[in-house]
């Protein structure tokens, strides 16, 4: 064989979901691991499910994730063009050429007849599929017809025995009866490709080398083969992928409220770990490293690493491997990707937001979750007593009360509210009076923030909200707390 060549072929009908931007990664690492290339085809046979802006996002998700073509589109390439309705002529050649050698064939059944077919089959337990009608029809009967102007389409036509088989380089042999297969549409009434003849033509005339796609194409591939065979073209090897599941028994659904790429990168994951995470659902290193850049996942992919089951897609998981990316970002790159959520919750532009950020860091597993986390700071939230007493820390209603009423005249006193003056003066009073650290800073950090868990302790907080609020939410919690 020579140059790997694989292709991305999105319909723009929407946003880009997990399972298509799992395909697009797959071919990608695919040809880049042997040298190759990787093309971009946009398949927009089907008009009526196109969406206004969806090239856009095909075009934006794929270069944001690095996923860069070398034939495309916009780029061009020596087999172009690689927009499907830029094709159109080309499809009808080879479709005529079918027709020629006995393997299609025209039809003019009208839709009230298909229906019909299609309700008796159903009714009698059979394969909704087509009965044939015109397949037999004799080329003075096809000529009247089309003379007369009926519209029709074409379809391919199947053998009616024997068996199929192919080999996919994820499930194996793979082997369907002949008088399964249905004679769908390759031409339909406006002209247009179908999916299935339109990839197989441009496939073979851009010499792609391996398909990779979804197994719920695994019962079409038969009659794509045949497609192939029928046109004496040498069949590419097929990589097919079982579906990202969001649970046992449910696939992936942008309906079900799933998230699509652009929902995960609004909600606060990383371009990178969200490639990273993809990469794993369905593919298995050899080792057990989890962590990938897009060149080590070049180094490390192989066909051999694709199961055969489906995947979960784990939250828990992909938020995991996008907290190991937060913590990798510099402070600087961190500060930039999270201000705008810490935006969502802190308005006041009187506080420190890079302290902030340096508290929010090793604490946030995606950016989504600063707004909560600081939420705090701008109003103190209405909060429960309780919250001051604290098993671990040892701490009561009344030992809280004690301590904020003793050190509120030192946050009264001081003048210096860096991070550094706060925790000089409350060492100072802890170490004094032979106390616990947690026992003395619970009670303030909860009078602070009105939470149980917060970024950063009672001191990067007092520093935060500054002296005068600092010090009245201290007051009233000592209001709370003697009521």
């Amino acid at each position: 064989m020579g140059e790997f060549r694989t292709r991305f072929a999105p319909s723009p009908t929407g946003h880009m979901h997990v399972g298509n931007l799992r395909t697009a990664l797959y071919a990608y690492l695919l040809a880049k691991s042997n040298g190759g290339s990787f093309i971009l085809r946009i398949e927009d046979t089907d008009q009526e499910r196109l969406v206004d802006g969806a090239m856009d996002v095909i075009y934006n998700t794929l270069r944001e994730t690095n996923l860069l073509w070398d034939e495309g589109p916009d780029i061009g390439g020596k087999f172009g063009p690689y927009v499907q309705s830029e094709r159109f002529a080309l499809y009808k050649k080879y479709s005529e050429h079918l027709i020629e050698s006995g393997h299609a064939y025209y039809c003019f059944c009208d839709r009230e007849r298909l229906d019909e077919i299609r309700l008796l089959r159903k009714s009698a337990g059979g394969v909704a599929k087509y009965d044939g009608y015109c397949r037999d029809l004799s080329a003075r009967q096809v000529a009247e017809k089309l003379g007369s102007g009926i519209p029709y389409v074409i379809r391919q036509k199947m053998p009616e025995t024997g068996q199929t088989t192919f080999a996919d380089e994820v499930f194996g042999l793979v082997t369907v009866e002949n008088d399964t297969l249905d004679d769908q549409i390759l031409i339909k009434a406006d002209g247009m490709p179908t999916y299935n003849f339109a990839n197989v033509v441009d496939d073979h005339l851009m010499q792609i080398t391996h398909v990779i796609r979804g197994s719920e194409y695994l019962s079409s591939t038969p009659k794509y083969n045949l497609l192939y065979d029928a046109f004496g073209w040498e069949i590419p090897k097929y990589i097919h992928c079982s579906p990202v599941m969001r649970n046992s028994h449910e696939k992936l659904s942008k309906r079900r409220g799933d998230a699509s790429f652009e929902d995960l990168v609004a909600q606060g994951y990383l371009k990178e770990a969200i490639l990273n995470y993809i990469a794993l659902l369905g593919w298995s290193p050899k080792s057990e490293q989890e962590i990938f850049s897009l060149e080590n996942l070049k180094q490390e992919f192989s066909i051999s690493g694709i199961s055969k089951s489906p995947a979960i897609f784990d939250i828990k998981k992909l938020n995991f491997i996008n907290s190991h990316y937060i913590k990798s970002l510099k402070p600087d790159e961190f500060y930039a990707k999270g201000l705008p959520f810490i935006r969502m919750s802190v308005k006041n532009e009187e506080v420190d937001t890079k302290l902030i950020a340096s508290l929010l860091q090793t604490r946030t597993e995606f950016l989504g979750d600063i707004p909560a986390q600081v939420d705090f700071i701008d109003e103190l939230p209405d909060y429960d007593c309780e919250l001051f007493v604290s098993k671990k820390m040892k701490t009561s209603r009344e030992s809280s009360r004690e301590i904020l009423t003793n050190v509120l005249p030192l946050f009264q006193a001081t003048k210096d509210y860096s991070v550094q003056g706060l925790h000089d003066m409350l060492m100072a009073y802890i170490t004094g009076h032979e106390l616990k650290n947690g026992f003395v800073l619970w009670p303030i950090r909860v009078a602070l923030s009105g939470k149980e868990f917060t970024p950063g302790g009672a001191i990067e907080i007092a520093s935060i909200l500054g002296k005068e609020e600092g010090i009245k939410r201290i007051q009233m919690g000592i209001k709370m707390l003697s009521s």
